[in-house]
């Protein structure tokens, strides 16, 4: 997206190339960037933006489809939402339930204007505001989502736009878009962290190189903890201190996982990851954790039933509103998989021990849900059998073929 609103060339090199972002891709070509994937980078495939600069995006033909990406459906609305003519935007039948306004209701304050279908969702059309105002506003949870829609926003808004958090979230789009050349500046406030940006930068093409993600790294990781014996090294996976929430609960529970080469790209901490089996336990998880790891607490909770003892989950509040409600999500499949867990409506409490396994996992179309099950599957007795793997693509192409390269057994079942 920056890469689209920049003067110049944007190269990438190691971009995850699963659905999300290809339909990204569409919908930024669509508003008048060039995009073009080349062949032609000696680690793999570099991807080439052409942008139009901030402002530059024309009135799209057709209407967008952001598939099953949240962030890139709210993400590009702060973009749109300065952008003065109207798009339409939809998704596929999970993004279709998910609520928008939350983005909508700071955005709208800019000088956007919405028109969704009931309780703010999609699809939705926006008219982004010719005279945009900047504003300075309090996210009332905890949401890098909200933060990064309204940073974007300020882009092609004249003066200061400020964002204060009362808790600190994931710090990408801050990080990526002072690369790019804006001027972001952080300041501690009564209020929490302001974050503002000066609109109407010259934001010039750079190249990127994006490290390996931690939320897909985490089923690898998880399943080699899990597996007796197992030696796993994973390279170049980011350690933004706002993303491994995870990975330190992990070493609370006894992990053994190794950094090495820790190194910076892109203002971005990496490190390669060596993780061996490990004999977990349980723990308590603290709320103010949840940030740095709220995409991640489907794969802790398959790490918390093969766990001894008990581990709690506080601060749960967000996984209602993910592509499914997640945290229910999680409860049916450890039901389902003979786990004993107790539930509410911010917090999950997970018994540890030998996984009975032999359930069915309803995924509602959740590929993290599918994701985390499948890694259930490797430890359970009696194996774990998940609805649907389709949905899967959109954030890890190839996770199947992966995980079976590294000894997983998982294959289709006849029904």
């Amino acid at each position: 997206m920056l890469g689209a609103v920049a003067v110049g060339q944007t190269i990438v090199s190691g971009l995850l190339e699963g659905e999300d972002v290809l339909h990204t891709a569409s919908a930024l070509r669509l508003l008048g960037a060039e995009i073009e994937r080349r062949a032609d980078g000696a680690a793999g495939p570099t991807w080439h933006i052409h942008g139009v600069g901030i402002g530059g995006f024309s009135e799209p033909a057709d209407i967008l489809d952001m598939g099953n990406s949240g962030t890139s459906a709210r993400l590009l609305t702060g973009l749109l939402a300065t952008s003065p003519f109207t798009t339409f935007m939809t998704g596929d039948a999970s993004l279709r339930r998910r609520p928008m306004n939350r983005v909508i209701e700071p955005l709208s304050r800019v000088g956007a204007q919405f028109l969704t279908r009931a309780g703010g969702r999609l699809p939705m059309a926006v008219t982004g505001a010719a005279l945009p105002i900047p504003i300075r506003y309090a996210t009332p949870v905890p949401s890098a989502q909200v933060k990064s829609a309204v940073l974007l926003a300020a882009l092609n808004t004249p003066g200061d736009t400020t964002v204060i958090e009362r808790e600190a979230t994931r710090d990408h789009s801050e990080i990526m878009l002072a690369h790019f050349g804006a001027n972001v500046r952080r300041e501690q406030t009564q209020e929490g962290v302001a974050i503002t940006i000066t609109g109407q930068p010259l934001l010039k093409g750079s190249k990127i190189v994006v490290p390996s993600d931690p939320s897909s790294a985490a089923f690898a990781v998880v399943a080699a903890c899990l597996v007796p014996g197992a030696s796993l090294t994973i390279e170049n996976v980011g350690l933004n201190p706002l993303r491994t929430g995870l990975f330190t609960t992990l070493s609370e529970m006894g992990a053994k996982i190794e950094k090495r080469n820790q190194r910076q790209v892109g203002g971005e901490i990496v490190a390669d990851l060596l993780v061996q089996g490990s004999e977990l336990k349980g723990v308590d998880v603290p709320p103010q954790r949840a940030p740095s790891m709220i995409d991640e607490y489907p794969i802790l909770a398959v790490a918390a039933a093969a766990a001894r003892g008990t581990t709690t989950m506080r601060g749960l509040a967000e996984l209602r509103v993910k592509e499914s409600d997640r945290l229910a999500a999680i409860a049916a499949g450890l039901k389902a998989n003979g786990v004993k867990f107790e539930i509410t409506d911010d917090s999950l409490t997970v018994h540890g021990g030998v996984v009975p396994g032999g359930g069915l996992v309803a995924t509602h179309l959740d590929h993290r849900i599918a994701m985390a099950f499948l890694v259930l599957g490797m430890i359970a007795r009696d194996g774990v059998a998940v609805d649907d793997v389709a949905m899967i693509d959109t954030s890890f192409p190839g996770f199947v073929a992966l995980m079976n390269s590294l000894g997983a057994k998982i294959a289709p079942v006849e029904r």
